[in-house]
């Protein structure tokens, strides 16, 4: 009886171990939305492969190819977007991965008439001139064109206030809804409503704000020390108990951190998004592989910063250069060798998997 005891409890500390580890990996994988090249995932494809065997929480599409002008990279039809996002949930062990896009409206629409899609939604600052009901019907029709194709993930709505005329990617694509917080608050509020009664988690962006920079953080290095306002804060507090997901910016602001841009900033995202203006939710970093990180920070080093600042999702596109295309075995390998080394806590890593459950509890 002895000898079965022992074994028994050998056994079970053999299956303990195991479990641990991988628990940590399935974890880490939960904590990454990437991108891939493909417009179908069979079983054997490089994305099903990752997804079953790291357990990859989300991914990341896009319509323009960097690769291949001529090719899609993932969305060419509806009927082939439904297949594509029915094939990946197939592989997926719960059945809830984050399938992403970006879907504002005006220059930033994924599914584009083109493609078969309506493709003609408003930008934000047209939206502005509409009614209320007519504003809820078309958030409304976009929600239900994602959910249609199995999208469940919208990155956006734009919460960054219209307070720079000289700003290219706020302003000047009209991606804002206004320079007023408690109004841009509504409209985002109203957007965020129209995706929850279609099934569609949504992001606020970009945090703490990007409608006041000059620069282009997909280029490189932005500082808005000079020109950002408190304000630009508003609609996140005012949003805190309604938004999904934080969107985190690339852009440096000396007044809250004087030495890392937003995305790999403690002080912006733990002190002050979830201390100081009291948002528990899931944070998702901008991609990661932009201009303003990626000339100055290595892999390694972006990936230990990006989860000691409190995010919980690392999103890696694979999009904006193909000569940098990283692997999904080589994000989990790498942030599970810093977890070993001690150089990331794992009760980060445990924070950030318990929040990200707790946001596909939500679908």
């Amino acid at each position: 009886m002895m000898i079965k005891k022992v074994l028994l409890g050998i056994c079970l500390g053999l299956a303990y171990a195991s479990a641990q580890e991988l628990t940590l990996e399935k974890k880490i994988g939960q904590m990454l939305m990437v991108g891939f090249h493909g417009t179908q995932a069979p079983e054997e494809s490089q994305i099903c492969r990752d997804i079953q065997q790291y357990h990859v929480g989300a991914v990341i599409l896009f319509d323009y190819n960097p690769v291949d002008k001529q090719k899609p990279k993932n969305i060419a039809s509806k009927a082939q977007l439904a297949k594509l996002t029915q094939s990946l949930q197939a592989c997926s062990a719960d059945g809830k991965l984050l399938i992403a896009v970006d879907q504002e409206g005006g220059n930033v629409q994924r599914l584009k008439s083109r493609y078969g899609f309506y493709g003609q939604f408003p930008k934000a600052s047209d939206v502005r001139n509409m009614d209320q009901r007519e504003i809820t019907e078309v958030y409304t029709k976009m929600g239900r064109e994602l959910r249609s194709v199995g999208i469940n993930y919208d990155l956006a709505p734009v919460v960054d206030l219209d307070i720079n005329s000289q700003n290219h990617v706020i302003h000047g694509l009209g991606r804002s809804f206004g320079k007023e917080p408690r109004m841009v608050a509504q409209y985002a509020a109203t957007f965020i409503d129209a995706m929850h009664g279609n099934g569609v988690l949504t992001s606020l962006k970009h945090f703490p704000g990007h409608g006041s920079s000059v620069g282009d953080t997909h280029k490189g290095f932005v500082d808005v020390t000079n020109l950002w306002k408190e304000a630009e804060l508003e609609p996140y507090r005012l949003l805190k108990d309604k938004a999904d997901s934080v969107m985190v910016a690339h852009v440096f602001n000396k007044r809250i951190d004087e030495n890392y841009p937003a995305s790999l900033s403690y002080k912006t995202i733990t002190k002050l998004l979830r201390w100081k203006l009291g948002y528990h939710g899931v944070v998702i970093t901008d991609d990661l592989q932009m201009g303003a990180i990626s000339q100055k920070y290595g892999l390694k080093d972006t990936l230990k910063l990006a989860i000691h600042a409190g995010n919980d999702l690392l999103l890696i596109g694979n999009q904006l250069d193909p000569q940098k295309t990283v692997s999904t075995q080589k994000l989990v390998e790498t942030i599970a060798a810093l977890v070993e080394s001690g150089e990331v806590k794992e009760e980060h890593i445990d924070k950030a998997y318990k929040r990200i459950q707790a946001l596909k509890k939500k679908l």
